[in-house]
């Protein structure tokens, strides 16, 4: 059996998406959509465009999707592969969800691109940071936060953990979980606490885009971060993807309960290699290929 996987936020890069343009119809048909609903030149920022550029929220958030789709669409072109499941990261999720036949490609850019403004003007209004911890216990890390006023983020594999809060809550909860004993505590660059309380606003503003959202029965199951179930009922999606915003992404829980399904091989859409990492700690047995440039595409 197989799953597909879609890429989160943070696998961007400079000139991503580009070659996909150039050699598949469908890829180019991706990115004129795209194109036409944001409010920046797209194309121009992904194949020429600088990091700092690519950085932005309320850029990367449609950027990122609107590669994955146009990789998606490419390996659909040459593979009638239909997965028993499909998963993405944070972000990955509403790529999921397109790829899926739950959202319509135009309405999840919309909608992406209102997630986009939301959480950053949330991360303005409540600055935060986000962390990744390695190697120490849940549990410990659970009572770490408490002390500290951070929140978890993100359980992405056996011995990674993000946590997310505001400036104080890190700072402070950074030498507490070296004291604990992680092998490492690693700040991340990102614009703002994601997946955590300080999101709330912007989850209840995407609140209003989702429920003005048309969304399908999907044809194939898509595990929900926040749950790490399955979800295929429209107002399940949409309640599953508020919640989103502001709580932690249970990824590994979402892998572990495909590979419970019997799914042994995973295809990854998008930009970077981060799910193929991540699956690696939770089942090295697994095999995950990345689907992100013309020359992956069997």
């Amino acid at each position: 059996m197989v799953g597909f996987l879609f890429a989160g936020q943070g696998s961007q890069y400079v000139g991503m998406g580009k070659d996909l343009y150039e050699n598949f119809p469908q890829s180019r048909a991706i990115f004129d959509k795209a194109q036409g609903l944001l409010d920046f030149d797209l194309k121009k920022i992904c194949f020429e465009g600088s990091e700092d550029q690519l950085k932005v929220t309320r850029v990367s958030q449609p950027a990122i999707v609107t590669v994955t789709i146009a990789a998606f669409e490419a390996f659909k072109s040459k593979n009638k592969i239909t997965p028993a499941y499909m998963a993405g990261l944070s972000l990955g999720e509403y790529s999921a969800l397109i790829a899926s036949g739950a959202l319509d490609f135009e309405d999840g850019i919309c909608l992406i691109k209102r997630r986009g403004e939301l959480m950053d003007a949330a991360a303005k209004k409540y600055p935060g940071k986000m962390a990744a911890v390695l190697e120490l216990e849940v549990d410990m890390l659970e009572d770490i936060c408490t002390e500290s006023g951070a929140e978890i983020a993100n359980l992405n594999c056996p011995g990674q953990v993000v946590i997310s809060g505001s400036g104080i809550a890190i700072n402070k909860a950074i030498p507490l979980c070296n004291e604990a004993g992680a092998k490492r505590v690693i700040p991340l660059e990102v614009s703002g606490a994601f997946h955590s309380s300080l999101m709330s606003e912007a989850s209840a503003g995407l609140k209003e885009a989702l429920d003005k959202t048309p969304i399908n029965e999907n044809f194939v199951p898509v595990v929900s971060n926040y749950t790490a179930l399955p979800q295929d009922k429209p107002d399940q999606i949409r309640e599953n993807l508020v919640k989103q915003v502001c709580s932690s992404v249970k990824w590994e829980d979402s892998m572990r309960f495909i590979l419970s399904k019997g799914v042994t091989q995973f295809y990854e859409f998008g930009p970077g290699k981060v799910l193929k990492g991540l699956m690696r700690k939770i089942n090295p047995a697994v095999q995950v290929t990345n689907i992100e440039k013309s020359a992956d595409i069997p």
